[in-house]
């Protein structure tokens, strides 16, 4: 053990921190721990009580810090002079505002109460109209950017997170000196470095390689006073992912039990830094972050426009090729909603009887349906749609219910409505000129049998599992190890790294040719209820929505 090397990765999720410590040159994993934030997801109120209104998502930062506290790994008899590197990765776009001295405004006991000094959590919605004005101003500008981020800025992009502050609450813009991501402010604790990662900046903040950030000149039309945003409140070294932001302080050492000066990585997105761990390591292949949302991310040695993409980025996934980026706003938080909200008292009552979560019973019901036998098909517009729309204020539908519904029908359906909103991405990408040609997944999600087997099914073509269940740490941790170098026993680039720390399962998941033709149909009958209620013919949701808000 003493002559072995380990990377520590740390995944900042939506309800939780996540740290795997892996040996770097078999990725076996030897430690592993889990940290609830305390604080949650707050979408109701903040922790004074503060009311929130509806699309609001935010985070308390000491969350973040005690992530690190709590997640201390020197287990297996693991050696702080043995651990290399540490990675970070984050879901993204969580922005906050911070003072001078790099302080959350929120930590001001005079600005608690006040929403925007909180963080906003990636699937914070309420930046939407920001977001629509954004779209509108490079549209009428003509902005050649907006291509290749599928014709729209999303609301829970950092610019119109940002834009709404300013709108909102313009006195608390004034008072913060940067916004930052919150991996970027997670690293930036760790080593005292600012070091903005390309990969956040690239997909979430119109950052470009070689170009940098739009101009002056957009900003200034989009609000006047945002003119010098750039340089005033985005201020900070843009580093390509792979590389070391810098070592750890003595004071963080001593928090976390490691060496100062031990190597951290430039922060990556969660999504992203799942590739690699994936073992994708080129064109063709896409990998599929199954969790509370879904990446679908895919590398080219092209860069075109593609319908309704979260972005195309030089460099942003694996160095050499341009990153592409799309997804789901919500999957298992769908079917957590479903089981928090609408499961009746008896199935409560045989879960309990059987030692089951909710989940593993309504799989297991819901697995002995066949395909098209529930009779439903849904749109999975939960929270909203991501691609290929780009459009938070379409909402869910079920449709085909009957007064001998049941439960388990509900779930397999809803969990069908994501593998066909899966299926509307991947046939995006093929149409716009980047193949798809195997797929491969990580994440939560992939322990439900069921589901895997209907994207199988839904999507034709095999789906190959990752071996680890934190697959976000791991490929944290083997950019860990890339941030190390090969002279310190890690890599000197994340592909050298794949083939030893990324591993597969024996099992994956090969489409059922019956199954696949009437998921082909159903697939044809979602098309139709996509465009029309998507596109503009049937705009009842965003009637619901005003109505809704209103109220």
């Amino acid at each position: 053990m003493t002559d072995r090397k380990f990377s520590l990765g740390i995944d900042f999720g939506t309800e939780s921190g996540r740290a795997l410590l892996v040996d770097v040159a078999t990725g076996e994993e030897v430690a592993t721990e889990v940290y609830e934030y305390p604080h949650g997801v707050m979408d109701r109120e903040l922790p004074d009580g503060t009311k929130l209104d509806p699309d609001w998502a935010l985070q308390h930062p000491q969350d973040y810090l005690d992530t690190l506290r709590h997640t201390v790994l020197q287990k297996g008899g693991v050696k702080p002079e043995q651990v290399i590197g540490i990675g970070i990765d984050f879901t993204s776009c969580t922005m906050l505002p911070i003072d001078a001295q790099d302080r959350p405004l929120c930590f001001d006991p005079e600005l608690q109460h006040r929403p925007h000094a909180w963080v906003k959590l990636w699937k914070h919605h309420a930046a939407e109209p920001e977001a629509n004005k954004l779209k509108e101003v490079a549209e009428a500008r003509g902005e050649d950017w907006l291509k290749y981020y599928g014709g729209k800025i999303s609301s829970e992009w950092l610019v119109p997170k940002i834009m709404q502050i300013l709108d909102e609450d313009p006195e608390l813009y004034e008072r913060a000196d940067r916004f930052i991501e919150a991996g970027d402010w997670v690293v930036l604790q760790l080593t005292g470095q600012e070091k903005r990662s390309s990969c956040h900046a690239g997909y979430k903040a119109i950052w470009q390689k070689g170009v940098g950030y739009p101009s002056k000149e957009f900003f200034k039309a989009l609000d006047p006073r945002l003119e010098n945003l750039v340089e005033e409140k985005l201020r900070g070294e843009v580093v390509p992912i792979g590389q070391k932001a810098g070592g750890l302080t003595p004071e963080m050492a001593e928090m976390v039990g490691l060496l100062p000066g031990t190597p951290v990585a430039v922060s990556v997105i969660d999504a992203h830094v799942g590739v690699p761990a994936t073992g994708v390591d080129g064109p063709g292949k896409m990998a599929l972050i199954m969790g509370t949302s879904t990446c679908h991310m895919i590398v080219s040695d092209k860069k075109l426009p593609i319908e309704g993409i979260s972005g195309v980025v030089e460099d942003g996934i694996l160095p050499g090729f341009f990153g592409y980026e799309a997804g789901q706003a919500a999957v298992g938080d769908i079917f957590a909603w479903f089981v928090r909200n609408a499961v009746p008292p008896a199935y409560h009552d045989e879960a309990k009887r059987r030692g089951l979560d909710l989940h593993a019973l309504l799989e297991e019901k819901a697995a002995a349906l066949k395909p098209g036998q529930s009779g439903l098909l849904a749109l999975d517009w939960w929270n909203g749609c991501r691609s290929t729309l780009i459009d938070y204020d379409l909402s869910g539908l079920l449709l085909g219910m009957t007064l001998t519904t049941t439960p388990e029908e509900i779930y397999r359906a809803l969990i069908e409505a994501t593998a066909f909103g899966t299926r509307v991405i991947v046939d995006a990408f093929v149409n716009g000129g980047v193949p798809v040609e195997e797929f491969y997944a990580c994440g939560g999600l992939t322990k439900n049998r069921m589901l895997m087997q209907i994207y199988a099914d839904v999507l034709g073509k095999e789906i190959k599992i990752a071996r680890s269940d934190l697959a976000g740490a791991l490929g944290a941790a083997m950019y860990g190890a890339v941030a190390a170098g090969k002279s310190a026993g890690g890599y000197d680039s994340i592909k050298e790294a794949i083939p030893h720390m990324a591993h597969l399962r024996d099992e994956s998941f090969k489409p059922n040719a019956e199954n696949q033709k009437i998921y082909d149909q159903l697939f044809a009958e979602y098309v139709k209820l996509y465009d029309h209620f998507g596109r503009g013919a049937n705009d009842v949701m965003k009637v619901l929505r005003r109505l809704r808000a209103g109220a």
